[in-house]
């Protein structure tokens, strides 16, 4: 539709019904307007998967390595073809827009929300970031780059003011964002936070650069609940204000437009990019059936397994990987997240998954026939119990597995009743004279001893066994953060002892409460053996397999939407486990399932050492290919890991007393900040082995390159292993003697190849100009500063043994 079309259907709107049209009709949808012929616009939450517009867990959908794997692929038509798969899911969903990618950076590792990120470092987060648009986009979806811009923390995220200076803020955190655009980004998400003293969603950087300076002609969203004014957010440059209803803009905002404190010429650009974002995804003009998926499940699941080892991160290897079956004729797999892996993090991008592959499950399919696999789940996982579900629960009306779930009226009344698969309830129907969300089950316990139970929500709370008070007591919520009210509320938890083969009744009730949500968890969790105990059976295991693979991970407490950590390690029974496992056998692999990094005291003692991130549904079928040779581990680290948390540059996630988050390091972020401050982490950006070897032979660049133009860096390597395999080559600039500040060196470019054994492979490393230039903060834009640059060759930031020179003939 052309923008003469687009004036006409305007022409059609008076200024009430346009003002109408920006604003949600309800939590995940747009308004419509038959005058128009503009239906409404679905939105749902990624980048991991498409839920569509309700938690409910009957309702499935695709479960996607998390984006911080996904980044550790350095493969960009990977990545596409997995944007494709959220694509093919949100037809599926009727889903138009995909909130996705999520362009924040990695900057401390305290980060609560890395998972849902890509990188530290902004070239690979933008190309990353743009490859994953191009795949959603390609079939008629839209996606939404989040959280403009510089949004680095979690905790206190409403009221945080992130404070960055002019340079820094173009270089490092809005060059993802300009990176989105120009693969064509069909929205921009403005975060909760304040950017130097400003609210995002009312911030002058909404209107430049982003649309004045970079053109991005589609739709600016607000976070979800994040406009706190009228005038100042509509004339910012904020075009969709989301969820609704509410009363921010509407009325309020016609009643700026009448009394000339907001032109309205700013209401009719808004509501003209609202309608090309629906022309562009189908929502305008004459009714069409919603398109249909694309992509079936096998090939889903196969893209999405592949995706997995593609993403997984060999840190260590002793001679110990890939596992040899004719070798193994027992495997101890160790550790409670072997049985039962976290395959994504915490918070409002989370799935309900059809299945989950268990690395213990891969790999008993993959030894089948081969080799004797046996499960030791040593300690048990620290954090609250699992929501109950159809293992551990009964429907006490129909005996199904599962649990019952009612809403009552103020004096009891049962207003609504089904029997659901899952006691993790986000958004139980409310009927009207909703007062009471109930939820209750017969429990199964296999085992006699003390089980761990859990109620999780806000207000008035009461949890009882067959009858017998557990808990009961009004519990106020500490935050306004919706990721915290409506999908991680806080759980109080008991103990209560249940004898094996009994059937008691467990009855949970939360009262409905305004500012609450309604999100009511109920979890159990059966008696585990001592620490020293557990710890005593899986030495006993390890000593008698020919292998051990220990899975060691975050718990549910950490790594989630609304809250940054407070500590890097993994917590003394997971540290001492693997100890454990390793000094009885020293064919030990330790796979980490964590979505950021942690702290791996005990890296040094284990025969390998392999970086799953949260993998996804296809977890287990996509490690042990890796273990056992089917797959190369293909990732390279996207984030540098310290050896400890104090080791790290920037490690201040939390507001300070004046509620900012001050970003001092200026350009030195992530491995930069590591080499301005001279330390040696753990693993480098860009670290990772595969089942090869590789020589870096030769690097070549032109003798000089224009200012603003790309030139390209050719690299030989040889293979010198005796498997074929995959290098990532890594290009990185530095600028020696130059009168500008400059980190030591950055990340320019890179180039995955090929190659056999004993072969040899030139690669071609595109460097962008855009790569060389830096922000002149007096002049207000863009230079390129004439003189010699140095290019270094390597696999890694810190591993970088070829280098070259280059002339910078100027200006730009």
């Amino acid at each position: 539709m052309d923008e003469d079309e687009l004036d006409r259907l305007l022409d059609k709107l008076s200024l009430r019904a346009r003002v109408r049209l920006l604003t949600g009709a309800t939590t995940w949808r747009t308004a419509a307007e038959p005058a128009a012929g503009l239906r409404e616009l679905v939105l749902s939450d990624g980048p991991a998967g498409v839920r569509g517009e309700t938690w409910d867990e009957r309702s499935t959908s695709v479960l996607l390595p998390s984006a911080s794997a996904l980044a550790a692929t350095w493969d960009e038509d990977l990545v596409a073809g997995l944007g494709g798969v959220l694509a093919s899911e949100a037809r599926r969903k009727g889903v138009d827009v995909v909130l996705a990618p999520n362009l924040d950076l990695h900057r401390d590792p305290l980060g609560g929300r890395h998972f849902e990120c890509f990188s530290e470092d902004p070239e690979l987060t933008g190309r990353t970031g743009a490859a994953l648009i191009r795949g959603i986009q390609a079939h008629g979806v839209a996606a939404a780059a989040k959280h403009y811009v510089a949004n680095s923390t979690e905790t206190d995220r409403l009221n945080a003011d992130v404070r960055v200076d002019e340079r820094a803020l173009h270089e490092v955190g809005l060059a993802p964002f300009e990176a989105a655009v120009a693969a064509g980004v069909r929205l921009v998400m403005a975060g909760y936070h304040r950017l130097n003293g400003t609210t995002m969603t009312a911030h002058d950087v909404l209107r430049d650069p982003l649309k004045e300076r970079w053109g991005f002609d589609g739709v600016v969203v607000s976070d979800w609940g994040a406009v706190r004014d009228t005038a100042d957010s509509a004339r910012s440059g904020l075009d969709l204000l989301m969820p609704g209803p509410s009363d921010e803009w509407g009325d309020k905002l016609v009643r700026a437009v009448e009394s000339g404190d907001v032109d309205e010429s700013v209401i009719e650009d808004k509501v003209r990019r609202l309608l090309r974002l629906a022309a562009r995804c189908g929502a305008l003009g004459p009714p069409e059936p919603r398109a249909r998926p694309f992509l079936g499940s096998s090939r889903t699941r196969a893209l999405a397994r592949r995706a997995v080892a593609a993403g997984a991160v060999l840190l260590a290897n002793r001679g110990v990987l890939p596992l040899a079956a004719a070798d193994l004729g027992t495997v101890a797999v160790v550790g409670a997240l072997a049985a039962r892996p976290r395959t994504q993090g915490g918070g409002s991008a989370g799935v309900f998954p059809p299945a989950e592959v268990s690395v213990l499950d891969g790999l008993r399919a993959g030894l089948r026939g081969r080799a004797r696999v046996v499960h030791v789940p040593g300690p048990a996982p620290d954090g609250p119990p699992p929501p109950l579900d159809t293992v551990l629960g009964s429907d006490p009306r129909s005996g199904e597995p599962g649990v019952l779930l009612r809403v009552l009226d103020a004096e009891g009344a049962e207003l609504h009743a089904e029997r659901r698969l899952s006691a993790r309830q986000l958004e139980p129907p409310l009927p009207p004279g909703a007062h009471t969300v109930e939820i209750s089950a017969r429990l199964r316990p296999q085992v006699s001893g003390d089980w761990r139970l859990a109620l999780a929500g806000f207000g008035r709370m009461s949890l009882c066994l067959d009858g017998d008070p557990l808990l009961d007591g009004t519990f106020p919520a500490a935050t306004a953060d919706p990721a915290v009210i409506h999908v991680n509320p806080p759980a109080q938890e008991v103990t209560a002892r249940l004898r094996a083969g009994s059937s008691p009744l467990l009855v949970a009730r939360r009262e409905l409460a305004p500012d609450t949500g309604r999100a009511t968890v109920v979890g159990a969790a059966p008696p585990g053996p001592r620490r020293d105990e557990a710890r005593a059976a899986a030495e006993r295991a390890a000593r008698s397999a020919d292998a051990v693979v220990v899975v060691v991970g975050t718990g549910e407490q950490d790594e989630a939407e609304g809250h940054d950590r407070t500590r890097l390690d993994l917590g003394e029974a997971q540290d001492a486990l693997v100890r454990t496992v390793a000094r009885a056998n020293p064919r030990t692999v330790v796979v980490v399932n964590s979505g950021g990094p942690v702290e791996l005291p005990w890296r040094d003692e284990v025969g390998a050492l392999l970086l799953a991130w949260f993998p996804g549904q296809e977890a287990g079928g996509g490690v042990a290919d890796v273990l056992l040779g089917r797959a190369e581990p293909g990732g390279r680290l996207p984030t540098t890991w310290p050896v400890a948390l104090a080791d790290a540059p920037v490690a201040r996630a939390r507001p300070d007393a004046a509620g900012q988050v001050v970003h001092d390091e200026g350009l030195h972020v992530g491995h930069r900040g590591w080499l301005r401050a001279g330390r040696t982490p753990a693993y480098w950006f860009g670290h990772g082995l595969g089942y090869t070897t590789w020589e870096f032979e030769e690097a070549r660049v032109p003798a000089a390159t224009a200012a603003g133009q790309d030139f390209t860096v050719h690299v030989r390597v040889r293979n010198t292993g005796t498997r074929a395999g995959r290098e990532v080559v890594q290009v990185y600039l530095s600028r020696p003697g130059a009168a500008v500040e400059y980190p030591l060196r950055w990340l320019a470019g890179w180039s995955a190849v090929r190659a056999e054994p004993g072969a040899t492979a030139v690669v071609a490393v595109r460097v962008p100009g855009r790569a060389l230039r830096h922000w002149d903060v007096a002049a207000g834009g863009w230079r390129t500063e004439p003189g010699p640059c140095r290019v270094l060759v390597g696999r890694s930031a810190g591993d970088l043994p070829l280098s070259c020179g280059t002339m910078v003939r100027g200006p730009e």
